[in-house]
């Protein structure tokens, strides 16, 4: 089977689980025969695979502003779970199937834990690190800044340091809440990747809480005012020449204030009978995937 996931300009932490995980799972299946496509984590599901080729489902996501919704009626499709109830209900295939999450399977490899984790961190969507300033506005709350873009193994030890994660990385939430570390989620700034958001929450009815980020730069404003005329308008004045440094700063000072209030934001954890359960359904897929497929 030939690995599929997201591989941008920078790696990131949700699609790089890719390449660190199924081969843990899944030794010796993976290989560069396009053949068979194993399709993972990510939102990644569309359209745009070859059709001659056998399309293996684990745990993937459907959001419809990426790409078109794929027609998964034919026999070179083989769905055997993915990410939520939304995914499921655009595929058409029974919402059973809407277990959660491929990342919740990390609960199935050995992860070191730290005795008494201290920290708060944040970890940012990637496309935030080349728009904002939250290495600065991190440092500035006295709270670790850990980067989506880093080694996975790197990403995890910095995670796993933490006692509360606020983040607006849904793989952070993901992996956080698998390895039961209480998280705060707050509203990506770009607001196309939010409704992803609900379809993994829902799979493990995590009611979620709609909290904000304050923008920690001119650039990141101008995405999250986008859609709004006036606030477009007084945003784009703070760009003028001149102005556009001091903007900045000021933006990273209340950014940074804000992530501090978050810190201080009831922390969200499913219920432990909830991922154990979806733990324990996506190990059978595991086990009917391996019977299927060696």
């Amino acid at each position: 089977m030939k690995l599929q996931y997201f591989r941008g300009d920078r790696p990131n932490f949700g699609d790089e689980l890719n390449s660190w995980l199924w081969p843990k799972l899944l030794p010796s299946f993976l290989d560069e025969d396009p053949a068979t496509l194993f399709i993972g984590i990510g939102s990644i599901l569309g359209n745009h695979y070859d059709p001659g080729a056998k399309k293996v489902v684990f745990g993937s996501g459907f959001v419809p502003s990426y790409q078109d919704a794929p027609d998964v009626r034919g026999d070179d499709w083989d769905i055997f779970f993915v990410r939520g109830p939304r995914t499921a209900r655009a595929l058409n295939i029974p919402e059973r199937l809407g277990i959660g999450d491929g990342a919740i399977l990390i609960r199935a490899v050995d992860v070191p834990r730290p005795p008494a984790p201290e920290r708060v961190g944040f970890m940012p969507h990637w496309e935030s690190l080349s728009r904002g300033n939250w290495e600065s506005a991190c440092g500035l709350a006295g709270i670790d800044f850990i980067d989506p873009t880093r080694p996975v193994d790197a990403v995890l030890d910095a995670m796993l340091g933490c006692r509360l994660l606020v983040t607006e990385a849904m793989h952070g939430a993901i992996v956080a809440d698998a390895l039961r570390i209480p998280w705060v989620p707050v509203l990506p700034l770009d607001a196309v990747h939010r409704l992803k958001w609900l379809d993994w929450a829902e799979s493990l009815s995590i009611p979620l809480s709609s909290h904000r980020l304050w923008p920690s730069s001119v650039e990141e404003a101008r995405i999250a005012t986008i859609r709004r005329p006036r606030l477009s308008a007084m945003v784009g004045s703070l760009s003028a020449p001149g102005l556009a440094r001091a903007s900045d700063r000021a933006l990273t000072h209340i950014a940074a204030k804000r992530l501090e209030a978050l810190s201080s934001k009831p922390a969200s954890l499913s219920r432990d009978g909830d991922i154990d359960s979806a733990t324990n359904r996506m190990l059978e897929q595991l086990d009917r995937l391996r019977a299927s497929y060696s």
